[in-house]
């Protein structure tokens, strides 16, 4: 079998399966697990999967930049950010995360709404520059351009000092068993930061992110109270959290 051919099979059956395992790749193919390992590294590299130990998941397809992403499934992630939106009750104290979706959140928030928003985002805080009934929090850090986002010692030290009601944070990934992750290591930080700091976290994620994996895990899927999807997702992709006690909220 050529490695073209093996390839494409491993592809399919992470389509298929939502996970790889080296060892019955061998078996099925009729190769050492070495070769089938130098097979999952060469699509890492190309970014088509996420190795993980023993085989590989699907991979996050959140790789393009800011600008790029603000244009992939604009009308999911509306649909998910005025959802979110909704979830903000007057005199709440709300983390809103970088990345499109948040943006979206943040424009779909009522303009008569009196809550705090605390955020990493200056692209988020600009978005809610006019909304004068709100009190906006802006957490300061090194700027990851890739999120648009603060990182850093700074930015977590600053959420140390404050207790929110509610989180809403952006992901790459959301997987059953990888749990919550992201592709920049800073990032995953100031994302478990955020967690440890939020009474509830509740994870905006349009459906290419769900049972995808990215190399930089922020918690576990039990971190996440609610999983906000848009209304199309395909229930087989949103069952497996649905089985581990968390909330799936259509959009």
């Amino acid at each position: 079998m050529l490695t073209s051919q093996r390839k494409n099979l491993i592809l399919d059956a992470l389509q298929r399966d939502g996970q790889v395992l080296a060892k019955p790749l061998s078996e099925a193919f009729g190769v050492s697990e070495d070769t089938v390992r130098r097979d999952l590294r060469e699509l890492a590299a190309e970014g088509k999967l996420q190795r993980v130990h023993g085989g590989a998941l699907p991979s996050s397809p959140a790789v393009a930049n800011f600008a790029g992403r603000q244009a992939i499934g604009s009308e999911a992630k509306a649909a998910i950010g005025r959802a979110a939106a909704r979830m903000i009750a007057p005199g709440q104290i709300a983390f809103i995360d970088g990345g499109t979706t948040a943006i979206q959140l943040a424009r779909h928030l009522p303009a008569d709404l009196r809550a705090t928003i605390v955020t990493h985002s200056p692209s988020v805080a600009v978005e809610l520059a006019a909304h004068e009934a709100l009190e906006i929090v802006i957490i300061g850090g090194r700027l990851f351009r890739h999120s648009m986002v603060t990182v850093g010692a700074a930015a977590i030290e600053a959420l140390g000092h404050i207790r929110a009601d509610l989180y809403f944070m952006g992901v790459t990934g959301v997987h059953p068993e990888a749990g919550l992750s992201t592709g920049d290591l800073e990032e995953a930080y100031v994302k478990r930061a955020l967690v440890a700091r939020a009474a509830e976290t509740i994870v905006l994620a349009s459906s290419e992110k769900l049972n995808a994996a990215s190399a930089y895990m922020i918690a576990g899927i039990d971190a996440a109270s609610t999983i906000i999807v848009e209304k199309g997702a395909p229930g087989s992709t949103t069952a497996p959290f649905e089985a581990l006690g968390v909330t799936i909220e259509r959009a």
